[in-house]
């Protein structure tokens, strides 16, 4: 399991380094006038902001100073409000790690339940409830979701606050505190969650009508195992493997999607700051952004590929043991082979 955890590490890095090679293609080789914005820094012209920003001189040399630059968390400051910019960072970077690790146990927790109990009661009332939780769920637009949300369970009910949001940690005086920041974002966490539950439940079900009638399953019920063994052990475990190659796959659309449900709930995210920056053009924010963006996605694929590996050990084994175990069972009919081309 360590080899395989140190190889897909090195890749993570590979990964990184080739991502912080276009952002820096993007934001530093293309021509860009910060004056066109009309931000604080609109008399500087863009060679005084990249001196100030520290890369000046030859393209490899440039990029040497971003890439040390980025390994420190140092972008510079904003055009638009003149802030160090890993501070603003800092602060919108919590805001979306709550609300997509949020939506993620909220998703699992709708999606891994309702998925099996309609594989296992297909046609019942149950799996026909989850069809048209599905249909809901695939057609619905997040910001349209988020809208609903607010409407029925905060403007309605009564039951969350409808926007804003605490910090987790902060002074007395502040909105703060565990019992204030989780009300905030259990909606956030619900639109969040049916973008996905819906999609995955529906993969879930299929897979596991598909894994439960293999012959190892059948081989596992014949020999007596209990059936919640059979489900845990032999129809789970290769059930759940192409529902976390298509959750590897949509990684990229949770941070898109962040974008849509903080705007609703007027979370501080960084997809609000994205929005607000693209309008200002604020270049360094915009830079820190892609770049923290790109290492989420990269830490998350990271994860996805050791749950991956633990849930299928060939994964883990390498191309090398895998022909290993193809030539160890090609020996024996080779073998069988030579022996019948000997006379007797």
């Amino acid at each position: 399991m360590i080899p395989f955890i140190v190889r897909r590490a090195l890749w993570a890095v590979v990964l990184l380094i080739a991502v912080t090679m276009v952002t820096f293609d993007l934001f530093f080789l293309i021509p860009s006038d910060p004056s066109a914005a009309g931000t604080r820094r609109s008399q500087n012209t863009t060679s005084d902001v990249r001196e100030s920003l520290d890369i000046s001189g030859p393209v490899y040399k440039e990029y040497g100073l971003f890439l040390w630059r980025v390994g420190h968390g140092s972008f510079g400051k904003s055009w638009a409000t003149d802030r160090d910019v890993t501070q603003i960072i800092a602060e919108a970077a919590p805001v979306t790690l709550s609300l997509v690790a949020g939506g993620a146990v909220f998703w699992l927790l709708l999606a891994v339940p309702i998925g099996i109990l309609s594989a296992l009661r297909p046609r019942s009332l149950l799996d026909r409830l989850g069809t048209v939780f599905v249909l809901i769920g695939i057609s619905a637009h997040p910001v349209w979701l988020g809208l609903i949300l607010s409407y029925f369970l905060g403007y309605k009910a009564h039951l969350f606050p409808i926007t804003g949001y605490c910090n987790l940690t902060g002074p007395s005086s502040l909105c703060h505190g565990f019992m204030q920041w989780m009300p905030h974002l259990v909606l956030p966490w619900l639109t969040f969650a049916l973008l996905y539950a819906a999609l995955y439940t529906r993969m879930i079900r299929a897979s596991i009508l598909e894994t439960i009638d293999e012959d190892y399953v059948r081989t596992a019920r014949a020999k007596g195992a209990t059936g919640w063994r059979v489900l845990r052990v032999h129809v789970l475990r290769n059930a759940l493997l192409p529902v976390v190659t298509m959750l590897s796959m949509d990684l990229g659309l949770w941070v898109s999607n962040a974008v849509f449900v903080e705007t609703v709930f007027g979370l501080p995210g960084a997809g609000k700051l994205l929005t607000g920056s693209l309008l200002r053009r604020d270049l360094p924010v915009l830079m820190a952004i892609v770049v923290f963006v790109s290492l989420l996605i990269v830490f998350l694929n990271l994860i996805v590929d050791l749950i991956y590996g633990a849930l299928d050990p060939r994964v883990r084994a390498g191309r090398s043991d895998a022909e290993k175990e193809r030539a160890s069972i090609a020996a024996p009919s080779g073998a069988v082979a030579r022996s019948r081309e000997q006379p007797a």
